[in-house]
């Protein structure tokens, strides 16, 4: 068996993948979001380690695997102690917008296209960057912990890595280092010029490999056995890469809190022409590094999620597409999801949602075929 663990936005889940590459085993955890400000989303993060590793261990019980992968939400933020392991803050969630304006200010000075030819990326709130150096600006000493070596930065991979091999490794791969807007795309490194830029100490950082490799072992004490890890990857590549889509042109789009559609380009990276973004693919060991271009939505089960927990028009998820389907179409109702702005390929912080075209004979069926529209709409958008 191998096992994978899969760590998202709303829940965590621990996969025992057989010999056939058949799910023979699957543990699912949902942990809270928060909303502490408008436009802010945050994790806790004992929450997320929490729900993983208890996903965890009831599929080691199952069957005691070979080794390990880990999928993970990207961008998403965290600032521990590199002695203590505790977190310091919050986890900063990839949705966050909290960071905008400072986007904007580093626009203004005239860097945004600097930041996309290094990158690949928009200069945007979505990426790790301005979220680091809000943290290390916000919480009080921590800068000077952090440029002292006693702190570590990690998407959820590498904390994930951390805490799982008992804080021995402190690492993250390609694939999610290329969302932080600190990732040197073609010189694959960490650029001076950008840490220098949004003010991030490289002692702060973690060691950059590749995708599939080996990323230490669990300390028996987690996991009942030191179990070797030798794979991460970003949740959107690492959707793309187990459905095959390795040769140029190849496309896979992910459902999930979001939707995220890539396009495998090649072993050179391609620009967008449209606002897309240049991002890292997973690559098989010893071949030449893999690009993809992406379109980013920032709300897609996010929108029916809202159904469920902000309106309460459905109890459960699964009951939205009953609903949406017991209507012929939503009646020129239409709703935009613009909960944390608009992603790719508007780049819009400021836009907030909007639900329209409302009459006197508008139901919630109306309502929900409209959500799940709106999935469709970005879609095609991005395609």
């Amino acid at each position: 068996m191998i096992l994978s663990l899969d760590q998202g936005t709303t829940s965590s889940r621990a996969v025992l993948f057989d010999e056939d590459a058949q799910p023979a085993f699957v543990s699912q955890r949902e942990f809270p979001q928060r909303y502490p400000q408008p436009g802010w989303v945050e994790h806790d993060v004992e929450a997320i380690w929490a729900s993983q590793i208890s996903a965890a261990r009831e599929a080691v019980a199952f069957s005691l695997p070979t080794a390990i992968g880990i999928a993970n939400q990207r961008e998403t933020t965290l600032l521990w102690d590199r002695e203590t392991g505790q977190a310091l803050h919050p986890a900063i969630v990839w949705q966050d917008r909290r960071t905008a304006g400072r986007c904007e200010a580093i626009r203004a000075q005239g860097h945004a296209e600097s930041i996309r030819q290094k990158t690949g990326l928009e200069l945007d709130a979505y990426f790790s960057a301005t979220k680091l150096a809000w943290l290390l600006d916000e919480i009080p000493g921590a800068r000077a912990r952090a440029e002292a070596g006693k702190l570590a930065f990690g998407t959820v991979d590498s904390y994930l890595v951390w805490r799982l091999t008992g804080g021995q490794v402190h690492a993250t791969d390609v694939t999610n280092a290329s969302r932080t807007m600190l990732w040197n795309l073609r010189e694959a490194r960490w650029d001076a010029e950008l840490l220098e830029l949004f003010g991030i100490p490289e002692e702060v950082l973690p060691e950059v490999q590749p995708s599939a490799g080996f990323f230490g072992e669990t300390d028996p004490s987690v996991l009942g056995a030191a179990l070797p890890i030798y794979a991460v990857a970003g949740d959107q590549q690492a959707a793309s890469f187990g459905h095959g889509c390795q040769e140029p042109g190849s496309v896979k789009n992910t459902y999930g809190t979001g939707c995220f559609l890539l396009m495998v380009t090649g072993t050179e990276p391609v620009a967008s022409r449209h606002r897309l973004l240049t991002t890292a693919a997973c690559a098989l060991p010893g071949a030449s590094p893999a690009f993809a271009i992406e379109g980013s939505v920032f709300a897609a089960g996010a929108a029916v999620q809202w159904l469920r927990d902000g309106l309460g028009l459905i109890s459960e998820a699964a009951e939205c597409e009953a609903l949406a389907t017991s209507v012929s179409d939503s009646d020129g109702v239409a709703f935009v999801p613009a909960f944390v702005g608009l992603g790719a390929p508007y780049w819009d912080s400021s836009a907030r949602g909007a639900l329209v075209g409302l009459t006197r004979g508008s139901t919630k069926a109306h309502v929900a075929r409209a959500v799940l529209e709106s999935v469709a709409h970005q879609t095609e958008d991005v395609l």
